[in-house]
């Protein structure tokens, strides 16, 4: 059975299209007018299919070219993948979409039978300068455009922070309501581009981001309250300093907090708290039993996209992921 996924839906022609993404960025008073004449709001379903699925982020195969990437990771048996266009040969956000990577990409990825699950699509939603966070959202745009013509269901974000150089890195300032407030508001304009384009987007709970717990996460998706938003979970990520030795109540909570509203996850490990996790699944603390089991118990069917490693742990790191889900399986109820 195919993964879980909203259906695209019929969509606007591509022109209105990215007149409405041009409306979101510029903040034109006739968004309201185009938007109320776009698609409905709410996103099909489709059967789940019986497993978790297992994948991998595609830029953990260094070899370029594309085709090769996508070699590595049939080869690995890893039929289900995050893009970022950077493997495709460009930019990961380019501010526009050269005319040929949709045919490539449905050429290569069909012939090797590769579903491409997300594309990666971060940038710093909460940068201190609102130039900077235009410019990642009209690249957003850009990128949903390219959702439509793949049929990709879900685009992966981040939070952001308040750090000028590094989305990966925290800040004083992230705690702020002023910081707050303009994530809020790139947040929502991303949503108005996936509900233009029928996809998802899915934000990623991290330490160091502006949304650095599952609290955050729930309190975000209240208060946009759109079905086109998501939760990417990485329980590598959750942990804030002195909390690893509540990690069974941690991810807990986290799950009764947004176990339902989870599309994707990240696989990777952590070996000490207080900042994002760098290591590669099973190589250090994080509690895969528990993070496999919850994942199974809310629900969630897949991708767990393998993240953090290098191509030589893949082989290692696919199998004890595999190990842990036929484990969760068999003890369910």
């Amino acid at each position: 059975m195919p993964p879980t996924s909203p259906q695209r839906n019929s969509g606007l022609p591509r022109r209105q299209f990215l007149q409405v993404t041009g409306t979101l960025v510029l903040g034109s008073n006739c968004a309201p007018d185009l938007l109320n004449a776009a698609t409905p709001d709410a996103v099909p379903s489709a059967p789940q299919p019986a497993y978790l699925q297992i994948g991998i982020l595609l830029s953990t195969f260094v070899r370029p070219p594309l085709e090769s990437r996508l070699d590595a990771a049939k080869a690995a048996g890893l039929t289900h993948i995050q893009l970022s266009l950077d493997c495709v040969g460009g930019p990961m956000m380019p501010d526009a979409i050269p005319a040929d990577f949709a045919a490539r990409i449905r050429r290569e990825t069909t012939a090797r039978g590769i579903t491409v699950a997300s594309l990666q699509g971060t940038y710093n939603m909460c940068h201190p300068d609102p130039e900077v966070r235009a410019a990642g959202l009209r690249r957003l745009g850009a990128l949903a455009g390219l959702c439509q013509e793949l049929k990709v269901p879900r685009i992966h974000l981040c939070s952001g922070t308040r750090d000028r150089a590094n989305m990966w890195r925290g800040h004083p300032d992230n705690g702020l309501p002023d910081a707050w407030k303009d994530m809020v508001a790139s947040m929502r304009a991303a949503v108005e581009i996936a509900r233009q384009a029928g996809v998802v987007v899915a934000f990623e709970p991290e330490v160091n981001n502006v949304v650095d717990s599952a609290l955050k996460a729930r309190r975000l998706l209240d208060e946009i309250g759109s079905p086109h938003l998501k939760v990417t979970m990485d329980a590598a990520n959750l942990f804030h300093q002195g909390e690893l030795p509540r990690m069974s109540e941690i991810l807990d909570e986290a799950f009764a907090l947004v176990g339902k509203d989870i599309v994707m996850a990240h696989g990777k490990d952590l070996d000490h708290d207080g900042d994002a996790g760098h290591k590669a699944a099973g190589e250090g603390k994080l509690d895969y039993d528990r993070y496999v089991t919850l994942l199974h118990r809310y629900g969630f069917r897949g991708p767990l996209f393998l993240h953090g490693l290098s191509e030589a742990q893949v082989p290692k790191c696919s199998a004890f992921l595999r190990e842990k889900l036929a484990k969760a399986v068999a003890k369910a109820p």
